[in-house]
């Protein structure tokens, strides 16, 4: 009764989840928008020996060094050509930045924190680390990511 009673408030209080929404491939993403610190386009990434395959190197942001990603080796998908969309997502977790390189940005998404499903009642069985949860807005489904 008091998950209902919980449910209730939450959609009477409108809380949304505000997210930068990005392509990989035909899914769509989002990244909690506190998290985002800005979007760059592509730019020179100077590799690092024997780092992970989705570790693309690192950035040189105005003096300060960001490790890069490519978000679609780390989800095992295969890496695509770079576009003139393709963007670095800078996110800030705690004190660490990260850069992560995603084939498109597209806008900042409010989704009622109610049409978010748990990612874990979801896929239960498959590596979800950094998959928060499973956002529904009108005909579309947002994979929210975790990445704190």
């Amino acid at each position: 009764m008091a998950a209902l009673d919980d449910n209730i408030q939450t959609r009477l209080s409108g809380k949304t989840l505000q997210v930068v929404s990005f392509a990989l491939g035909s899914e769509e993403y989002g990244v909690d928008i506190a998290q985002v610190q800005e979007i760059n386009r592509m730019m020179a990434i100077t590799r690092v020996p024997r780092a992970p395959q989705f570790m693309e190197g690192v950035i040189n942001l105005r003096g300060q060094l960001i490790p890069i990603i490519d978000l679609r080796t780390r989800f095992g998908m295969n890496r695509a050509e770079r576009t003139k969309n393709t963007r670095i997502v800078v996110t800030e977790i705690g004190s660490k930045r990260l850069g992560m390189v995603v084939d498109s940005v597209s806008e900042v998404l409010r989704i009622p924190v109610e049409q978010i499903e748990d990612a874990r009642d979801l896929v239960a069985g498959v590596d979800i680390e950094y998959i928060g949860g499973v956002g529904k807005l009108d005909d579309r489904l947002i994979i929210t990511r975790d990445i704190g």
